[in-house]
């Protein structure tokens, strides 16, 4: 009887080097959607889940289209790691199309949480948790932010 296929469990830095390949992969404009596992799901705030390869690359297309360029600042990530999750928190800087640009480290917008779930060296779950009103322009439901 043949030997079952083993493999090695993933380490905290592996899986935190596959969530950072994510970050470095879409800034950089190279394809991030190779890191997730072929039926992985995604959610990201006021867009439909994507279950599947294809229903991620949707979903990301929709929101680049929004962004001419976008930096995720790896330096000042915080970390935790508990068995296949990584939770990371961080913040971004960008333009949107419109040329309008934002500084998550000085702005209300660019701040965000990852909750990735990694296993056999991919992604098969991430929720994203942030404002997608990057450039805080939603200000007529929240009049606080003219205060």
């Amino acid at each position: 009887m043949p030997e079952p296929f083993l493999t090695a469990p993933m380490t905290d830095e592996q899986r935190k080097a596959v969530a950072l390949a994510y970050f470095t992969r879409m800034d950089s404009g190279r394809d991030f959607v190779k890191l997730f596992a072929d039926n992985a799901y995604v959610c990201f705030p006021k867009h439909k889940p994507a279950h599947g390869i294809k229903h991620i690359q949707d979903l990301f297309s929709d929101i680049a289209v929004r962004i001419a360029r976008m930096a995720h600042h790896a330096p000042y990530f915080n970390w935790v790691v508990a068995g296949d999750v990584v939770v990371v928190e961080g913040f971004t800087s960008g333009v949107l199309v419109d040329g309008t640009s934002w500084q998550g480290a000085y702005d209300l917008g660019g701040r965000f949480c990852n909750v990735f779930e990694i296993r056999d060296g991919l992604i098969q779950r991430l929720n994203v948790y942030l404002d997608p009103d990057y450039t805080t322009a939603d200000r007529e439901r929240y009049p606080w932010l003219d205060a």
